[in-house]
């Protein structure tokens, strides 16, 4: 069963897990445990799917229980006119806050998208991070006696495929956990040393306006059992989203300069 944070008679959002496929792929042709399927099943009602999280992420997944609004939807994803807001351990310490606008070539994966034609242009791609808490470890990683970690949260602006992922690996301080752009060192020491393995990079808030009702709506996903256990071993459980009450513009603008 799938932790359900939303659901009316037009959306229902669950906390996806980490490690899920959002439904069916060529990723993986034998996996039968999905998002999509699990939720049918748990509701007893179709559901159609207006975005998606890469199979290591973790957290907020919105999903619609028609066809028209799914495509009402589909449409505030495509035009921006939501607020996604995430958080992710990092290597290194970051203090400040800033904004990443740094144009991505999509990468496409071999056999997810085996049928998708290669655009070889870099296309807009902007996110806003902010760091919350830092941390120094007693543990050698490489030439150093102790290691750094951080906990920020990230906004994309634009939705580029693994964007916060490549992005955070362009400033130097990429996600702990992740295996295709981040340090295996930082990775395998986290796992070690703390028990904590997978991708730490968490969907905790969406907001948007309601496609039928067109009010504000706030769905918030809490950390799994793997996120508090790291959070209390680093001394960040304050920060966890359903402790600490964290602050989302509401305002949904959209935004005409990335379609």
């Amino acid at each position: 069963m799938l932790d359900i944070l939303y659901q009316d008679e037009h959306l229902v959002a669950v906390n996806k897990p980490s490690g899920w496929l959002v439904h069916r792929s060529w990723l993986d042709r034998h996996e039968k445990v999905v998002v999509m399927q699990t939720v049918r099943d748990q509701i007893g009602q179709h559901v159609f799917t207006v975005h998606r999280l890469d199979r290591p992420t973790s957290g907020v997944l919105l999903m619609a229980l028609s066809n028209e609004v799914a495509r009402q939807m589909s449409q505030q994803f495509e035009h921006h006119q939501l607020n996604k807001v995430y958080h992710a351990v990092v290597r290194g310490h970051v203090h400040e806050a800033d904004t990443i606008d740094y144009p991505l070539v999509e990468h496409l994966d071999k056999i997810a998208d085996k049928f998708a034609k290669q655009d070889k242009e870099a296309q807009p791609a902007i996110s806003h991070y902010r760091g919350l808490s830092q941390v120094e470890v007693p543990i050698a990683v490489g030439p150093y006696d102790t290691a750094r970690y951080s906990l920020v949260e990230l906004t994309p602006q634009t939705g580029r495929k693994h964007q916060l992922r490549r992005h955070m690996k362009h400033i130097f301080h990429p996600i702990i956990g992740d295996s295709a752009y981040g340090d295996l060192r930082h990775n395998r020491a986290v796992a070690e040393h703390f028990g904590c393995q997978g991708l730490m990079l968490h969907a905790s808030h969406l907001a948007l306006q309601h496609p039928v009702t067109h009010q504000p709506l706030l769905i918030s996903a809490p950390w799994d059992s793997r996120w508090q256990n790291l959070m209390t071993e680093f001394g960040w459980a304050s920060q966890c989203p359903e402790y600490n009450g964290v602050e989302i513009n509401l305002a949904i603008t959209q935004d005409s300069s990335v379609r």
